[in-house]
C-alpha cells in the first residue's frame, strides 16, 4: 500500500506520517532525503533523530531512493520517505540541466514501488499554490515537483493533504 501525504510548509505532514506509521506494529524504516550543509540544517536532522528514537532504522539517501528501497525489501513493515521535496532539491542541484539523467532517477523511484510489499508513506510538499517564482531555477523546481507529486498521487491508494495540522484525505 502506498501512502502519499502533501500540504504546505510546517503544515504537520511529517508529524501525521510518523504518527501514522507508528500505528502501524513492526519495524520501521525511515529514508531521509535531507543533507546538512549547514549548522541549522544539522540542528533539524538531529532533532528529527531524537524525535524517531529507537522506534526507527533510518536510511539517509539524498538521491538514489529507489535503490535505498530496493536494498531493504522484505526487511520492514513500513517504510516513510521524508520527503519529495527535498529530494527533488537534491536532484536538481546534483544535476544541473540533466533532465534525462533527473528522469531516470525519479523513474527508478516508481519502479521501485513495483517490488514493494511494504506499506510505504511518502511525504511531499505542495509548492504550487504560491506566487510565480522569479527566476528560472525556481520555476524548474516549482514544476518539477508539482508533476512529481502528481505522479506520486496517481500511483498512491490513499491520499492526504494536511491544512494547518488538520488532515484531509483527497483520495
Amino acid at each position: 500500500m502506498i501512502i502519499f501525504i502533501t500540504g504546505g510548509a510546517r503544515s504537520g505532514k511529517s508529524d501525521f506520517a510518523q504518527d501514522m506509521a507508528e500505528k502501524i506494529e513492526g519495524k520501521r524504516l525511515f529514508l531521509a532525503t535531507a543533507q546538512a550543509f549547514d549548522e541549522e540544517m544539522e540542528e533539524r536532522i538531529q532533532k528529527h533523530r531524537e524525535q524517531r528514537g529507537d522506534r526507527w532504522n533510518t536510511i539517509e539517501e539524498p538521491l538514489y531512493i529507489g535503490n535505498a528501497i530496493r536494498s531493504v525489501l522484505g526487511q520492514y513493515k513500513t517504510i516513510l520517505v521524508d520527503c519529495l521535496t527535498v529530494w527533488m532539491s537534491n536532484l536538481l542541484m546534483e544535476y544541473p540541466n540533466q533532465n534525462e539523467k533527473i528522469s531516470e532517477i525519479v523513474d527508478d523511484f516508481f519502479f521501485s514501488l513495483d517490488e514493494l510489499e511494504e506499506k510505504i508513506i511518502i511525504v511531499s510538499n505542495e509548492v504550487g499554490m504560491g506566487i510565480v517564482p522569479d527566476n528560472k531555477l525556481a520555476r524548474d523546481y516549482r514544476d518539477r515537483l508539482g508533476f512529481l507529486n502528481q505522479r506520486m498521487a496517481g500511483r498512491a491508494d490513499e491520499v492526504y493533504a494536511l491544512l494547518s495540522g488538520i488532515p484531509v484525505k483527497v483520495k
